[in-house]
């Protein structure tokens, strides 16, 4: 997958500022006494339980953010703050500039129905409804007619390959295919934001890598907004523009996946990266040399591929290869050399981000 330039700056999708949310009869009471900060122990003392801490970060328009931390971090509880299934305690959530946080329950629901699309873990499938009518039924929901809907449907089947299936039911499906039901359910709508809780975290390792891909090839269509939740490293990896890191409710580090790596922000983001191989993470552009007059290779690599996919290919030149922009520019070399030190050297941090 490219990566995508998010530093432009322009009105953010999904922007929070400072938000909270703490669970506890007298949550609001105590965050004012404490003035704003956010003690734990005094929270715990007073029989509450901190969900989200302070977290203020943005989400760009077609920007894929991935949230991921161990369980109880509060990446699920963020995310329900987002769409305001669980009321935040604290602070500022806009989509497209608008306050969520002072909507009406009128507003919150024409919202969800027309510019989010929410995928969570447990598939939700409707059983006595086939994989037509499942797919329909948020838009009937809607008011559309039924013949509509079903031509809608009917796109999303061939959007996730599920055609020739249409007309099972979901005992009838595999959990892979149960879940292309629900992302497909979730994408009829046309949603702008796309938010999805540890969507792939049930299926078994072959189902979920096809799941993964599925879903590039999805976002590389459509180019949603989306808000990706999962405890897998790996997972985030291949799916990110930019990973934040949850611990007790607080956003340890929010950056690209290569900057997470090798410049973790905390002990806490260190530790948790530490045995991420390199190669997963580095593109071309970071470890690329400067051109120059020495003889090279007739092959050619994107500045922004992954050097876990183009390794191989790589090591098999004989001369050095180019790295190319967009525009198919040189704008440096690649050596089999700095590939051999990526994928059997030291592992220790390096500073190889250009």
């Amino acid at each position: 997958m490219a990566i995508k330039d998010h530093t432009a700056k322009s009105q953010p999708v999904i922007k929070c500022e400072s938000v909270y949310k703490i669970f506890g009869d007298n949550s609001e009471a105590v965050l004012r006494g404490l003035g704003g900060v956010v003690d734990a122990k005094a929270f715990q003392d007073a029989g509450c339980i901190i969900g989200v801490n302070n977290a203020s970060f943005e989400v760009q328009r077609g920007e894929l953010l991935v949230v991921m931390g161990l369980s109880g971090s509060g990446k699920s509880t963020l995310l329900r703050c987002i769409s305001r299934l669980t009321e935040p305690t604290a602070g500022k959530i806009f989509i497209d500039g608008e306050d969520l946080t002072q909507m009406s329950g009128k507003q919150l629901v024409d919202l969800r129905r027309n510019k989010m699309g929410m995928v969570f873990q447990s598939f939700a499938l409707l059983p006595h409804k086939t994989v037509l009518e499942n797919i329909a039924f948020p838009l009937q929901v809607k008011g559309q007619s039924t013949a509509a809907s079903i031509k809608r449907a009917m796109e999303m089947v061939e959007l996730v390959s599920l055609h020739g299936r249409e007309n099972y039911y979901p005992r009838q499906l595999s959990g892979g295919q149960q879940q292309r039901v629900g992302i497909a359910r979730s994408l009829a709508v046309e949603p702008e934001i796309w938010l999805l809780d540890e969507p792939f975290s049930a299926l078994d390792p072959l189902i979920r890598k096809e799941m993964q891909d599925e879903f590039l090839r999805l976002q590389g269509l459509l180019q949603k907004t989306i808000l990706f939740i999962t405890h897998d490293f790996d997972e985030a990896l291949r799916l990110a523009d930019r990973i934040a890191i949850m611990k007790d409710g607080v956003i340890e580090q929010l950056d690209t996946p290569a900057n997470i790596v090798l410049h973790p922000a905390t002990d806490y983001v260190a530790k948790f990266t530490s045995d991420v191989p390199r190669e997963k993470v580095l593109s071309c552009a970071n470890l690329m040399e400067p051109l120059g007059h020495a003889e090279v290779s007739a092959m050619t690599v994107h500045k922004d591929a992954i050097i876990e996919t183009v390794a191989e290919a790589v090591l098999n030149e004989a001369h050095p290869v180019q790295v190319i922009d967009d525009a198919g520019v040189p704008v440096g070399i690649l050596n089999r050399k700095t590939i051999l030190h990526i994928l059997f050297g030291s592992r220790g941090r390096h500073d190889l981000a250009k």
